[in-house]
């Protein structure tokens, strides 16, 4: 097995977490006027063809091949149940309560890691992972009895992304990121497309919405390219909980421009969020 490389994967995680959080902010803008499955199909078109220029510009279109195409399937087929629950919830409950229930996935990933990839499950990643969830649950303060489909939604997603993420990490041994990412495109706009035709009609976009499609697309590229090259560095359950970092981020967001306030109990699980992912960086000995 490659030597793992934590910091360097943390960079990469950096920008996805910037991609993830942009990516909110323009889902929720077109909620309103495209189902889950239009966005995704949409998507997945314009974040193809920046696959498509990029890697025939620089040459790393060659590089995409047939090989391991079950795996690609599988990784798609759970990134895109994922995504289009964590779209159905983004519109209906609270951005922070989206994303704290989506951070069950470095859980999951942390429980799964050693049965899909034969990873050591070690004691300071699983404390990092629970201590962190630990912070989201400080944030978001969940009450017994208020469960909504929304929130099951959210929660079922990060069954999703963890699938995804454990079998991006499998990808990453055999394929390089533009062949992950031009099957990721090719496969989730043609789910896309049959799962928003299925009723016979696609919504255009209005001239309002396609800037805020363009940066889905944009920043949805970006953001599995940051993932995938931070999963080609360091094991999934190193990885997976520095995502917990895009809560605090989010929060920011949600003041800055839906008007949500941001209490001390928000700051201390921020506060407990980063302690977490400050133990999983720490160099082993």
């Amino acid at each position: 097995m490659n030597e793992a490389h934590p910091l360097r994967a943390g960079l990469w995680m950096a920008g996805a977490i910037s991609s993830f959080s942009l990516m909110a902010v323009a889902g929720r803008a077109v909620s309103f006027e495209h189902d889950t499955f239009e966005i995704l199909f949409y998507r997945s078109i314009v974040s193809f063809l920046l696959v498509l220029i990029v890697g025939t510009a620089t040459g790393a279109i060659r590089q995409v091949n047939t090989q391991n195409m079950r795996l690609h399937l599988l990784r798609n087929v759970f990134h895109f149940t994922g995504q289009n629950l964590w779209f159905f919830a983004l519109a209906l409950i609270p951005l922070a309560q989206v994303i704290a229930l989506e951070f069950t996935s470095p859980i999951w990933v942390a429980l799964l890691a050693p049965l899909v990839l034969g990873e050591r499950l070690t004691r300071r990643s699983a404390i990092a992972a629970f201590v962190g969830f630990a912070g989201v649950l400080v944030v978001v303060r969940p009450q017994i009895g208020g469960l909504s489909p929304a929130m099951i939604a959210a929660a079922a997603s990060a069954i999703g992304f963890a699938g995804s993420a454990l079998f991006t990490r499998k990808l990453t041994r055999t394929a390089t990121i533009t062949c992950i990412m031009f099957w990721l495109t090719v496969m989730q706009a043609v789910m896309g497309f049959i799962c928003a035709g299925i009723d016979g009609q696609i919504a255009l976009p209005s001239a309002q919405a396609v800037p805020w499609l363009a940066l889905i697309g944009l920043t949805g590229l970006s953001a599995h390219f940051c993932l995938s090259s931070a999963l080609s560095l360091a094991p999934a359950s190193i990885v997976m909980p520095m995502d917990f970092l895009r809560l605090p981020v989010l929060a920011l967001i949600g003041l800055l421009f839906y008007g949500e306030s941001v209490d001390a109990l928000v700051i201390l699980g921020a506060v407990i969020i980063f302690c977490a992912n400050w133990l999983n960086l720490r160099p082993r000995r």
